[in-house]
């Protein structure tokens, strides 16, 4: 069935899934001249959810874009990023991020997430991108000159390009790949507070904290220009771990963050009870595009959270997509499409590494994170061992985005726990 042309005609892409990385990239796509279509399936387009930590090498494609002077309007710009022992509080090591925005050349943000899908959704209005609700998308095929979507009320869309946005429970990556979710054991709670609500519990309002403990973790920082404040508890579940199907509820949050300091124990009351989020993310794989379907954002690549990423490599997904069917369109003769496929295998060539680089870095530094024991006292003095203005260990990811494999960074070198000198892990259990 072909689909009924919209205000400027046909689809040249149909973008599946509304939500950050949907709009994101259809924004991008516009910006090309591309006529883009948004399938989302809820009845309104919206996010759930509470703050987000955008990086400079996201903050760099807003202002690209034209919309970080109205992101930073609705945000905060901290500044700096504090990591502190959950246990006694103590400041283990900090990013100043006044110094990071110089020396990446744009700055480290936090936003409400409903903020920048706001942001994005009106970006995409003004755009021309036709934005459709209550289109529920069941299967995807591939035709002679493109894709096709079928939906649940039976009619089908197609277009040259078909762009499954639709998240870590995606119906494309089920078709497609079919690999299973992966579970952490672990769970986040959430809640943004009015800030008045913290003010007495020794809470750092110009910071983004995280205090790393045993088998758990806690997040704090301002929104809305300050007025409110965001908490992230996350905690390894035990009832996870003996295989019960109902894990990570509120009685678990609370045992799990008896033995923290009091910054964080004040704040443990005040999360939100009545709805939690298992941390899962899959596997990397390798393949994103098939025929003329291609995975993006959690779709393609759904990681665990600790670094902050999730929603910055949506963001950078439509980007680079955008860049290098630009580039096609722009080697193509006056009148014809762009190549396609070969912008789709150049996306490919370059965000699968990229992107399977942040998921295993983030499962890494849970680990890190969540150390007992010795292990945590040797982590302890790493950290603290490491200059404020060492950003060996962020070139690879606040840098400009890659466009090429041969524009990726390397890696940082990681630094074994067993390193720590035996007389500064002693020092450090005297501490405790």
């Amino acid at each position: 069935m072909k689909p009924e042309p919209g205000p400027g005609g046909p689809p040249d892409v149909l973008v599946v899934g509304g939500g950050i990385g949907g709009l994101s990239s259809a924004f991008a796509l516009a910006r090309q001249g591309l006529r883009v279509r948004v399938l989302e399936r809820a009845k309104e387009f919206g996010e759930v959810g509470a703050g987000l930590q955008i990086a400079p090498n996201c903050t760099r494609i807003l202002a690209e874009y034209g919309l970080l002077d109205e992101a930073k309007s609705l945000g905060v710009l901290p500044r700096n990023m504090v990591m502190r022992d959950a246990l006694d509080s103590r400041e283990l090591t900090r990013l100043d991020l006044a110094d990071l925005e110089r020396r990446y050349g744009f700055p480290y943000m936090v936003i409400h997430r409903s903020d920048l899908h706001g942001i994005f959704l009106r970006a995409c209005e003004r755009a021309g991108v036709e934005l459709l609700t209550d289109r529920n998308v069941t299967g995807y095929e591939n035709t002679g000159e493109g894709a096709r979507v079928l939906l649940a009320d039976g009619t089908a869309e197609e277009a040259p390009l078909v762009v499954a946005a639709d998240g870590l429970h995606s119906v494309a990556r089920r078709a497609l790949v079919g690999d299973d979710v992966v579970s952490s054991d672990y769970v986040a709670y959430r809640a943004a507070v009015p800030i008045d609500r913290v003010r007495g519990n020794g809470v750092a309002e110009r910071d983004v904290t995280v205090y790393v403990g045993p088998r758990c973790h806690f997040v704090q920082y301002a929104l809305r220009g300050g007025e409110m404040f965001n908490q992230v508890a996350v905690f390894e579940s035990p009832k996870a771990l003996a295989g019960e199907a109902d894990w990570g509820t509120p009685d678990e949050l609370d045992a799990a963050f008896e033995a923290t300091c009091d910054t964080v124990r004040k704040g443990i009351p005040l999360m939100w009870r009545d709805r939690w989020w298992q941390m899962l993310d899959r596997d990397p794989i390798d393949t994103w595009v098939h025929g003329r379907v291609a995975l993006l954002g959690d779709a393609a690549h759904p990681p665990l959270q600790y670094m902050a990423q999730g929603a910055i490599m949506a963001i950078e997904d439509g980007w680079v997509l955008a860049r290098h069917l630009a580039r096609r369109a722009a080697a193509a003769p006056a009148g014809s499409a762009p190549d396609w496929d070969a912008a789709l295998a150049a996306y490919q060539a370059v965000r699968v590494e990229h992107c399977r680089r942040v998921q295993t870095t983030a499962r890494a530094w849970g680990e890190l994170w969540h150390l007992d024991g010795t292990p945590r006292l040797q982590r302890n003095v790493l950290l603290r061992a490491r200059d404020t203005y060492d950003y060996s260990f962020t070139e690879w990811v606040y840098g400009p985005t890659a466009l090429t494999p041969d524009e990726l960074p390397p890696m940082f070198t990681p630094i074994p726990l067993s390193s720590a000198a035996v007389g500064d892990v002693a020092e450090e259990v005297g501490r405790g």
